[in-house]
């Protein structure tokens, strides 16, 4: 068994505080096909209550996440555009570590986005 797992945290830099209520899928990725595994919601602090990968299931490959910036950023009030000029952000990364804990955040603003391998 593994002993790695993944999380993010989700930061509202426009506003200045945790993106709290975004929805984010998680798949696996191989090859042409996609494979969803879990769909969570950010909590008060922009962060899933569980890992979104726990060590159970955490395997070596090819993930994506993709944050439902949109849905968020209607929710919180921010004039809509159609389309919206960011609405889900795919983040397609690898894991190759089976024992590390890998945290992929997002800091969103309405018309920018960034992201890393955290800690």
């Amino acid at each position: 068994m593994a002993d790695g797992y993944l999380t993010t945290h989700v930061l509202d830099t426009a506003r200045g505080c945790p993106a709290a209520g975004m929805e984010i899928a998680l798949y696996r990725v191989e090859g042409d096909t996609r494979a969803h595994l879990v769909t969570m919601t950010t909590n008060s602090d922009g962060r899933t209550d569980t890992p979104i990968l726990p060590k159970a299931e955490f395997a070596p490959g090819t993930y994506e996440l993709v944050f439902h910036a949109g849905a968020y950023l209607d929710a919180t009030g921010v004039p809509p555009e159609a389309p919206r000029f960011l609405d889900q952000i795919p983040i397609r990364f690898g894991i190759s570590d089976a024992g590390a804990h890998y945290h992929v955040p997002l800091l969103i603003s309405p018309f920018g986005y960034s992201t890393y391998r955290g800690s």
